[in-house]
């Protein structure tokens, strides 16, 4: 029986955020047995925490989907690092996290402002080429001239980044899974000045990922590091924002994104739900 967590991600309250389940003390256990028991969780993410194998980590992460490995996610950090900490872990340098993973070493803060972590590096990022646009566009049902702007900002996962005319377009998509194919697709849209104020965030984010074994992403926070190092960093973004995501889902996901001290923090309240133990 090993230590077992599952955390609301995203959120300050239980149930409205993105879940993920953490499997503790997983040294020992096979590939084929974290995958198994990633397909019996059907979460969007289930992770098993290690001992490192580089001194400069905390702890290492394995991530799985129901249907593979991923080499980094971002609710999926978070959530691991509050279940670790929450299971005594105590980091090397106090309010600082070193996580390894299959994408490299991935730095976590912990302070008043709550647990971010810093964007990885973009493992594809520039321009789509327009076959690729086409097929999305087509497939989201983009309506004419709503679309402002389109890059690749790729962490790992895959994805292809939409700038939007506005959160109302973002929140009326309605994807067509079948032709988007194996293309991962984050689509932000801005809130107009009251709605934001109403809403109490910036931005609308949908996540729409038909080949990592779900529909869509209720918060995601490897898309949001991806689209704030896109969007900030070419000047359409402001440095300090908030986004809302999981609308059209029923959850109420806030993801706090902030340029700081040449990194780009992504950062989210952590609510742990369950815990228990699991038979492996």
């Amino acid at each position: 029986m090993r230590p077992f967590s599952q955390v609301d991600v995203f959120t300050n309250e239980p149930w409205l955020g993105n879940p993920v389940a953490v499997v503790h003390q997983a040294d020992g256990l096979s590939e084929d047995q974290m995958q198994a028991v990633a397909r019996w969780t059907n979460l969007s993410e289930t992770t098993f925490l290690l001992s490192p194998t580089d001194p400069a980590a905390d702890y290492r992460l394995r991530i799985f989907t129901p249907a593979g490995e991923l080499p980094f996610a971002g609710h999926p950090t978070l959530g691991s690092a509050r279940a670790w900490l929450d299971a005594g872990g105590s980091p090397a340098t106090p309010g600082r996290l070193v996580q390894e993973c299959a994408a490299g070493l991935v730095t976590v803060r912990d302070d008043a402002r709550g647990l971010a972590f810093a964007a990885p590096p973009l493992v594809r990022s520039g321009p789509v080429d327009q076959a690729t646009l086409a097929q999305v566009a087509t497939a989201l049902g983009l309506p004419e001239g709503s679309l402002v702007a389109a890059e690749w900002v790729d962490n790992g996962p895959g994805w292809l980044g939409l700038l939007l005319d506005g959160a109302d377009t973002v929140l009326a998509l309605t994807p067509d899974l079948r032709g988007l194919g194996t293309v991962e697709v984050g689509v932000i849209g801005r809130y107009a000045a009251a709605d934001a104020e109403r809403v109490g965030a910036d931005y609308e984010v949908r996540a729409i990922c038909p080949s990592l074994g779900m529909g869509e992403d209720p918060v995601t926070g490897s898309l949001n590091a991806g689209l704030a190092q896109w969007l900030i960093g070419s000047g359409r973004a402001e440095p300090a924002y908030t986004v809302s995501q999981g609308t059209v889902l029923g959850r109420r996901g806030r993801v706090r994104v902030v340029a700081e001290g040449g990194e780009i923090w992504v950062g989210g309240d952590t609510v742990p739900c369950i815990l228990g133990r699991v038979a492996l």
